[in-house]
């Protein structure tokens, strides 16, 4: 776990690194938006990677994984309590597998809290929905999102690309459609074309909701 910026901090962020990424790489975030007094912790997953198949896989394949994920995360905001941030001023941000893991955290546990940054990401879902696979999620079956009262509310950013080849464009809008129905006021951004990666909106959006009131 990387805990850093906490002395007098106003706000504070739990960094949800991608498949590959490092929780070492994640604060720097903060730095490149220009965010004074946010503190941040990032824990790292075990091989550098939250789960190792699609997070669109089975939910017998996903939940294992989801399960240690949302632990870190829960241990990644009691860092940021003890250190003197109040949970509702505590965001969930993430890139790729880390955007999926920290929406899905927000939906899950996230009662509370500030809000939740996906960038390139979408919710994992709570149990299948089917077996038939549908080519608008690449040839995944359908997910449930049967989320608990009280969480998911806040403010929620969600960016995509349009042709992404991680995360389908289906699934980041249907996740948009979920945390609606949670109570958050969402955002969203699709990105023209293929990629996957962050744009300089995710960064403005970062900038504009944590930085001073």
């Amino acid at each position: 776990m990387i805990l850093a910026g906490t002395d007098g901090a106003r706000a504070g962020v739990v960094l949800l690194h991608g498949r590959g990424g490092r929780a070492a790489e994640m604060p720097a975030l903060l730095d490149h938006a220009g965010l004074a007094g946010v503190a941040a912790a990032a824990p790292e997953a075990a091989g550098n990677s939250w789960w190792p198949t699609s997070f669109l896989a089975t939910t017998a394949q996903m939940e294992p994984h989801v399960a240690r994920g949302l632990a870190a995360v829960a241990e990644a905001v009691a860092e940021l309590e003890a250190a003197g941030i109040g949970r509702g001023a505590i965001w969930l941000a993430g890139f790729s597998q880390g955007a999926c893991l920290a929406l899905e955290a927000h939906a899950r546990i996230g009662a509370g809290l500030a809000g939740a940054f996906g960038f390139s990401g979408g919710l994992v879902g709570t149990a299948d929905a089917g077996t038939d696979p549908d080519p608008s999620l690449y040839g995944h079956a359908p997910k449930r999102f049967d989320y608990g009262p009280g969480h998911g509310a806040g403010r929620v950013w969600i960016s995509v690309h349009a042709r992404d080849p991680h995360i389908p464009l289906r699934r980041a809008e249907d996740s948009a459609e979920v945390f609606r129905s949670l109570g958050a006021t969402v955002a969203t951004e699709v990105y023209p074309g293929a990629g996957h990666g962050m744009r300089e909106a995710d960064i403005a959006i970062l900038r504009d909701w944590l930085g001073p009131g």
